[in-house]
């Protein structure tokens, strides 16, 4: 008998790269979760077993009235808290540099979303930033705040505190604004931070939670988690209307679970912070190079001297953030190695 087939492995599985944490495969642990889900048949569209039981695990992690939404990716995750806070005639707050507003092309106005931004240093909105719209409520001629939203962590790296948070939803909820989180880095700011994720979220006013997993260990698949009830309307619906409920939602529930048992959430955040942080601190020993925000999470924002990063993407491949400035972004992961990391700082040396 012949044996079975082997799929060909197009890569070099040990190459950890710096270009983005979504550029990482599965956490072990995730595989065998999916493997674990595969046999037999389940109720599809989340009547299954296992998406069943994420809501009870995500009532443990974030309060008793938390209800999962399991979607396939982040976009679609903010696409769908948002539309579900919000009326027709509603707009989002939001940072300038928001994912919402940087990275997800025209996915927000093409769901009806209107932004109104604020710039925000250091990638973080202020109570006074939310005031900057506010102003506008119950004028006819102006799209109607309804929302505020922020990245935990945000796009540059840096990390709300609870009490930064806690003042953003007073704000907002005096003025009867939703307060949206998205958490595509959530567990990196609550490996940061020390605390639970309930501190970064219910107990501080958050309302809906986008929660990334695939950028912290998933093979995809990313989960709306609604904190309080009474601020959305239709989450179901919205989600099926905006092609995000998978038909065999197990495979995303059951690597959600995986990933949010026994810490594996937060060992992975914890490790990939821990090598931005050494990671910063080589860097920061290079001659030329200079460190632009501070590193709270898994990312390291630099600029380097002429003709660095050409000669360091013959091999490796990261982010220019911003062409002007000339920084660069480079992110650590969960399967990111301390040698890795030694490897990356000596080529930068030679090639300074």
């Amino acid at each position: 008998m012949s044996e079975e087939p082997t799929a060909p492995v197009l890569h070099d599985p040990s190459w950890h790269d710096f270009a983005s944490d979504n550029c990482a495969g599965a956490h072990p642990r995730v595989m065998a979760a999916l493997a674990a889900a595969n046999g037999g048949h389940q109720d599809s569209y989340g009547g299954d077993v296992y998406t069943a039981r994420l809501g009870e695990v995500v009532r443990e992690h974030f309060g008793p009235r938390a209800e999962a939404y399991p979607v396939f990716n982040g976009t679609g995750a903010n696409l769908v808290a948002l539309q579900a806070m919000t009326s027709r005639w509603q707009a989002v707050i939001c940072p300038d540099s928001a994912h919402l507003n940087t990275d997800e092309t025209a996915g927000p106005e093409h769901a009806g979303l209107k932004l109104l931004t604020v710039p925000a240093p250091e990638g973080k909105l202020t109570p006074e930033g939310i005031r900057r719209y506010t102003r506008d409520l119950g004028n006819m001629h102006h799209a109607q705040p309804g929302v505020v939203s922020v990245s935990q962590t945000t796009e540059l790296g840096t990390c709300y505190t609870p009490g930064e948070l806690e003042a953003l939803a007073t704000e907002a909820h005096a003025h009867g604004l939703g307060f949206h989180l998205d958490g595509a880095r959530l567990a990196n700011a609550a490996a940061t931070l020390g605390v639970s994720p309930a501190r970064l979220t219910t107990e501080a006013g958050v309302d809906v939670i986008s929660f990334g997993a695939t950028k912290n260990g998933t093979l995809y698949g990313d989960c709306v988690i609604v904190l309080d009830p009474d601020a959305v309307s239709g989450t179901a619906y919205v989600k099926k209307a905006t092609t995000q409920l998978p038909s065999k939602a197990r495979f995303v529930s059951a690597q959600l679970l995986a990933l949010l048992s026994d810490g594996l959430w937060l060992d992975n955040a914890r490790h990939a912070n821990a090598m931005a942080t050494l990671l910063a601190d080589g860097l920061s020993t290079v001659p030329g190079v200079r460190l632009v925000y501070p590193v709270e999470a898994n990312a390291v924002f630099a600029v380097l001297p002429e003709g660095m990063a050409e000669r360091l993407r013959e091999r490796y491949s990261f982010g220019t953030w911003d062409p002007d400035s000339g920084v660069v972004r480079l992110m650590t992961a969960f399967d990111t190695t301390e040698d890795d990391v030694h490897t990356f700082v000596k080529a930068a040396r030679t090639a300074g």
